[in-house]
């Protein structure tokens, strides 16, 4: 589809490249799956600081950005923005009978699942190493901690029902791999002749589970009895991912999105304002910038690790004992 305005430069801001992905992180890989899908032109920039900010991803159009954490997500405000173009794949497709509870299983059972499986389920080197390797490393293995009880709360998992929650998670997770691979059967996409955003969403998910997951781990194990899903995974990886190679980012600090800001933004777009610095002066921006996160997340640290000493009356225990987070 073409953009209303070739002349703008079209930016997706994403989390850096690893296991032979764009981006492991599959909230920035559906939305670099959507836009590839979309066929429209993009640069891709690669953010490295700010490993909690759920602003990331987030796309530049010329003057305004769209960040993910807006009240419908980047995908969905993307489908809507006039200034890129045409993008809204789910034209036509989103009042199948087939298009809700397609969207409920991807958006909850799959992302619960990927979720579990990245930051409790498995050693956690995976989770590591996509959000936070590029941090020093007292900071990443703190945020990492901090991130992994997050999950255990959020899931309502305690030392006594772990193993109920865990047959749970992975039960649904199945479920939804089995009617997945029903709906597919022989076809190119999910729904229809034509892609959507739940094939953008389907295929983030299943690239990291592929890649980014250990053989070993049960997401992993599970995902690859389906045949044809794994063969709807390659096919689509080979035209979108290793045809076009992801290409090398020559500016990977991209400072538009803090881990501070508001959530929820109401409003679709934000100006960015004008760009007029020399290089010289970003750069002296950027180390500001980097000696600031540092502090502040140092500073971060020592509060969270005192109101979590002080933790414990809640209603979901925490057990560290069971936390191996498998890197050094």
């Amino acid at each position: 589809m073409e953009a209303a305005n070739d002349s703008i430069k079209n930016t997706l801001v994403v989390r850096k490249p690893c296991f032979g992905l764009p981006t492991a992180c599959s909230q920035c890989l559906s939305a670099y799956i959507y836009l590839k899908l979309s066929q429209l032109p993009f640069h891709l920039h690669f953010h490295l600081n700010y490993p909690d900010s759920d602003q990331i991803p987030y796309f530049e159009a010329g003057d305004s950005v769209v960040y993910n954490n807006e009240k419908e997500g980047i995908i969905e405000c993307l489908k809507k923005d006039e200034r890129v173009g045409d993008l809204d794949l789910d034209a036509g497709i989103s009042s199948l009978p087939e298009w809700i509870p397609t969207k409920v299983m991807l958006t909850t059972w799959l992302a619960d699942a990927l979720e579990y499986e990245l930051w409790v389920g498995c050693d956690g080197s995976s989770a590591y190493n996509i959000y936070y390797s590029d941090l020093p490393w007292p900071i990443g293995k703190v945020l990492f901690w901090k991130k992994y009880h997050w999950v255990k709360q959020k899931h309502a998992i305690t030392k006594n029902n772990v193993e109920v929650k865990e047959e749970e998670i992975y039960e649904r997770a199945n479920s939804a791999y089995d009617a997945l691979s029903t709906l597919l059967g022989d076809a190119n996409y999910l729904l229809g002749s034509r892609p959507s955003s739940l094939d953008a969403i389907f295929l983030a998910h299943a690239l990291v589970v592929l890649q980014a997951l250990p053989e070993t781990s049960t997401l992993h194990i599970k995902f690859s009895e389906h045949a044809n899903l794994v063969r709807y995974v390659q096919q689509h990886k080979t035209e979108l991912i290793e045809a076009g190679a992801f290409p090398s980012n020559d500016t990977p600090f991209h400072a538009g999105a803090s881990s501070s800001a508001s959530k929820g933004s109401k409003s679709k777009s934000k100006p960015k304002g004008e760009k007029t610095k020399e290089e010289s002066k970003e750069e002296k921006t950027y180390r500001k910038r980097a000696k600031y996160f540092v502090v502040a997340q140092v500073v971060a640290v020592v509060l969270f690790v005192s109101i979590m000493s002080g933790y414990g009356s809640g209603d979901v225990e925490v057990d560290d004992a069971d936390a191996d987070y498998g890197y050094d």
